[in-house]
């Protein structure tokens, strides 16, 4: 299951951490999911641990799920 994180050094992105595909970050947005791409380094960036229903209409998969929607 994909854990989900904000930065306050970068308000303009979630970040997203997945056992399979490792860290990701794409824009706060409606639909921002599908502009996501690979981090490298998340090393600065004082990631904090957020719950996945705040990504709500990101597209971000399980998101939608996890308020009883269909994704």
């Amino acid at each position: 299951m994909p854990r989900l994180y904000r930065s306050a050094k970068d308000l303009e992105h979630w970040f997203v951490f997945d056992d399979s595909t490792g860290w990701q970050k794409f824009p706060a947005r409606i639909d921002g999911w599908a502009q996501r791409r690979p981090v490298r380094t998340v090393h600065g960036l004082d990631l904090r641990e957020v719950p996945l229903w705040l990504s709500f209409h990101t597209g971000l998969p399980l998101a939608a799920r996890r308020l009883g929607h269909a994704a």
